[in-house]
Parts: structure tokens; sequence; C-alpha cells
């Protein structure tokens, strides 16, 4: 079975992330989609919050096959993540060339650290590539319209969260 690694923080997933999960399936058996609960951001949804959100998208919303997709987190080198889950290749987005060259550079540090994993950089369809978490993330902030960039699900979290956040600002 070809399984692949589609690692990243997903905060919160939008159809950017989704149009490459498809366009995996299409290459890979299966594709484990890895949450990074790495201590280096400062996250809207906590990395089980982002796990839920990523499977109540995927399985509730778009009904996408559960055998052919994993959901997990984890807080390892991705390349280590990659040997534990017998996986030798890494799935990464491009969405303009300025994404380039720190996906260049991080596929070569995981290529040092890891010989038989291999990067494969996947570009979203034109109509997704504009799509970023932060950007997602600022509209719902500001009360803007998200329904075109993530599914219904994440939206109603996303409003939550910030209906949440304001509350507790002027408490």
């Amino acid at each position: 079975m070809k399984k692949a690694i589609y690692p990243g923080t997903f905060d919160p997933i939008t159809f950017g992330h989704i149009d490459l999960i498809k366009k995996s399936l299409n290459i890979f058996d299966q594709v484990i989609v890895a949450v990074s609960d790495g201590n280096t951001k400062n996250y809207l949804f906590n990395a089980e919050e982002r796990e839920q959100l990523i499977k109540k998208a995927l399985f509730n919303d778009l009904k996408f096959n559960r055998k052919k997709i994993i959901v997990t987190t984890f807080k390892t080198l991705t390349t280590d993540f990659c040997k534990k889950k017998k996986a030798n290749v890494i799935i990464r987005g491009l969405r303009a060339t300025s994404d380039f060259e720190y996906e260049f550079q991080l596929a070569g540090m995981n290529k040092k650290l890891n010989s038989l994993v291999e990067t494969v950089f996947l570009m979203s369809d034109p109509e997704n590539q504009i799509i970023s978490s932060k950007f997602v993330k600022e509209i719902a902030n500001l009360g803007g319209d998200i329904n075109r960039f993530v599914t219904k699900y994440t939206v109603k979290q996303l409003k939550n969260r910030y209906k949440w956040k304001k509350l507790f600002i002027y408490l």
C-alpha cells in the first residue's frame, strides 16, 4: 500500500488543504493528514481541536472515505513520523512562487534527516490557491463571509471561537 503523510498546522483546514488531499488520493492508496502539535505558533485551536475539525470537515461535511484518510496529531520531526507510520512520501502544497523557497529548503532538510523520504509538491486548483488559514481567521474575526473557503462545520467552529474571544475582551 502506497501511503503519504500530509503534515501541517491546519489552523483551520481550508478548501485549499482539502483540494490537496483530493489530489493526493488520486496518487496514493492512503493519506495520513498529520496535525502538527509543535509549540512554535500561536494557534487558534489546539491540536486535538484541529484534529476534530479536520475529521468533521472531511468525513461529515464532505463524506470522504475513512479507510483512505487517517487524521492524527504528531509532536516529532515529520521524518520521524514518516518512519513511525511506514510512509516514505511527504505531501506539501504550493500556492505561489513565494512558497517555493521555504518548501524547497524544508524538502532538502527532510531529505538530509531521512534519505528514504521524498517530498511531493502539489498545487491546488486556481480558485483555492489564494486561500490561507491566516486570511480565513482574519476574515472570520472581522465578521466576514468565509463559506467559500472552509466547510460548514469549520465555519461554525470559527464563528463560535471568535464570539467567545470577543466576549472575554469585553468582560
